[in-house]
């Protein structure tokens, strides 16, 4: 904790009950969700602006092209197309998870929206509730500026307006935040069904498994390092007001029962871990038994160049972009890939609380060390916000208007760079 975090704090009501604190924490949480929408906003304005000089359709780009087709023809159509290339390769749709397009169909079903539209909604309602988790947890760590700038910054990463497109991102990037969130505050029937349906969402979602599963193992441990690593708000003293605010969330050890009856496993606690990787393993496991196969989900991950290598072959694509002119984009790739290690470096010396780290880390490394069409990398690095804390807290450092103007500058770069990213040929 820091001074930044005591200066953002916001004295506990006597009245607890759950809709009066959603309502605080929503008040709290408004100026980050109105920045992060002017962010999507302005994302929105540059893509019409471009479409109109290009004379394409932005609500084409943002419903109709690529990975949103595939979600649409499962909510209408239900799992089993597949495409065969020229190349001999067998795409199948089962590639995809299924909570997504489950909303998509119930959506056009109860609503005058087709299954495109319905993927907006859901995108553009899951991206604010995304970007409210991500400034809570900024918020519980640092303190509500740096909870604002870290909403924000994740509004204005390069391919941001992937979070405004009927893809997956911002929900999974949502229902990640707040089970990580719900693991911090150690509310572990929220963490579980956060996590389960983040694994119905994007096979990433093993990240939300494992920050619960390390969550939980902290909580279990008696004592020591581990315990006090996954410590992420202090007592309540005069230097720490803040803890008051989670009040209502923290359920503290009671020190006066004997100590087998402290450390006892809680049952919230273990149906938290239990409930956690259902979603994953629940459409694996189902795709195995429709394929007629064990490996069934990973092979239709091979099917479509995808899997996990450790990094070989994203390595060997930078070589060979370094060992043929004009080299600009290998050295553009192997500086990205610096600064994600020196962020995720500066993550762990920031003795950022286990459980984040975890998640984060997990979103990293699955990111980069997947074989597969590395254009979509950036895409995939989307809900690593962890990633941005340390520049958040940087930002929040400086003056309000110094720090306005820096992301107001980012957000217009990447609002130009989203509309020419979209206009391409390439998927994101």
């Amino acid at each position: 904790m820091t001074d930044l975090a005591q200066a953002g704090t916001a004295p506990l009501s006597d009245d607890g009950r759950p809709g009066r604190v959603a309502g605080r924490a929503l008040r709290r949480a408004a100026p980050a969700l109105l920045a992060y929408a002017g962010t999507r906003l302005l994302g929105l304005v540059v893509l019409a602006i471009w479409g109109a000089f290009a004379d394409k359709s932005p609500h084409q780009l943002l419903s109709a092209r690529w990975d949103s087709l595939w979600y649409t023809r499962i909510a209408e159509e239900g799992y089993g197309y597949t495409l065969q290339l020229p190349d001999g390769a067998v795409h199948s749709n089962l590639a995809f998870f299924p909570l997504l397009p489950g909303l998509e169909r119930v959506i056009s079903a109860i609503a005058p929206l087709n299954a495109a539209d319905a993927g907006l909604l859901v995108s553009s309602v899951t991206s604010l509730v995304a970007a409210w988790g991500i400034f809570a947890i900024g918020d519980l760590l640092y303190g509500r500026r740096v909870g604002i700038t870290l909403a924000v910054l994740w509004g204005v990463l390069p391919v941001g307006i992937v979070q405004s497109m009927a893809y997956s991102e911002s929900l999974f990037s949502a229902l990640a935040a707040w089970g990580v969130h719900a693991a911090l505050t150690r509310r572990w029937l929220w963490a579980g069904l956060c996590a389960a349906l983040a694994g119905l969402t994007r096979p990433v979602g093993a990240a939300v498994v494992a920050a619960v599963w390390v969550a939980a193992a902290v909580e279990l441990l008696p004592g020591g390092r581990w315990r006090q690593a996954c410590r992420t708000v202090p007592p309540v003293t005069h230097h720490h007001p803040q803890r008051k605010r989670f009040a209502p969330f923290l359920r503290p050890v009671a020190h006066h029962h004997p100590r087998w009856r402290r450390f006892a496993p809680s049952l919230r606690l273990l149906a938290g871990v239990v409930l956690a990787p259902l979603g994953w393993l629940g459409y694996v496991v189902w795709v195995a038994l429709r394929t007629g196969s064990p490996t069934g989900y990973f092979d239709v991950q091979n099917g479509w160049g995808n899997g996990f290598d450790g990094g070989l072959a994203f390595a060997a694509f930078i070589g060979g972009l370094l060992i043929e002119p004009p080299f600009v984009g290998g050295i553009g790739l192997l500086l990205g890939v610096g600064a994600l290690i020196w962020l995720a470096v500066r993550c762990v010396r920031q003795r950022q609380p286990l459980p984040l780290l975890a998640y984060g880390g997990a979103v990293l490394v699955l990111a980069l060390a997947a074989k597969g069409y590395f254009g979509s990398k950036p895409r995939l690095l989307i809900p690593a916000f962890p990633l941005l804390l340390p520049i958040a807290v940087a930002l929040a450092r400086l003056r309000p208007v110094r720090t306005a103007l820096l992301l107001g500058s980012v957000g217009l770069a990447s609002a130009v760079y989203g509309a020419f990213w979209l206009h391409g040929s390439g998927p994101p």
